[in-house]
């Protein structure tokens, strides 16, 4: 089962973390910016890494050494939810990302759709809810990502889960080793 609430905690504890032992000192519209930009560009190696855009490619999906497609993808795809959780707590907004496990059932038994307009659509959402503080926007860009997971990729429940945890535990890692 997908605990949104326990992600979202983990994901601000270690956002508090490295900004305490980096001694990083934003003004709340840099640290907006910084991680709007950062969930663009995670959103962006997501699709990157599925490659489902390559039309002209028949064999899509890049692998890391070591790792298979479906596992790179999956690590690609919590990184760009770690970075909505942080959004969502820059903003305020942390009441919108958890979901009931109705909603979550609810969600993952979607028709899969085209993944060019729902990239398009969520970061449409994005930018809308930034530039014109549209809470609403956030939330439906934020269940149109999940529904991406659950749905288009496949993914479980449970391997989100543990897939997030694992890489949150990479991260603090890291800044225990001067990443």
């Amino acid at each position: 089962m997908l605990d949104l609430t326990k992600l979202q905690q983990q994901s601000i504890r270690l956002d508090q973390d490295i900004t305490a032992k980096q001694a990083i000192h934003w003004r709340p519209a840099e640290r907006l910016q910084n991680a709007m930009v950062s969930l663009d560009v995670e959103l962006a190696e997501m699709a990157n890494t599925s490659e489902w855009f390559k039309v002209w490619k028949i064999h899509k999906g890049k692998a890391d050494a070591g790792k298979t497609h479906r596992e790179t993808l999956l690590n690609e795809y919590v990184d760009a939810m770690d970075f909505f959780f942080l959004v969502a707590a820059i903003q305020q907004w942390t009441h919108l990302m958890p979901l009931t496990a109705d909603a979550l059932t609810e969600l993952g038994d979607k028709q899969a759709t085209d993944l060019n307009k729902q990239y398009l659509a969520i970061k449409h959402l994005l930018y809308d809810a930034y530039f014109d503080h549209r809470q609403v926007s956030y939330q439906h860009a934020w269940h149109v990502f999940l529904k991406i997971g659950l749905v288009d990729f496949g993914f479980k429940q449970d391997e989100i889960q543990a897939a997030f945890e694992a890489k949150n535990q990479v991260n603090e890692e890291r800044q225990e080793n001067n990443y």
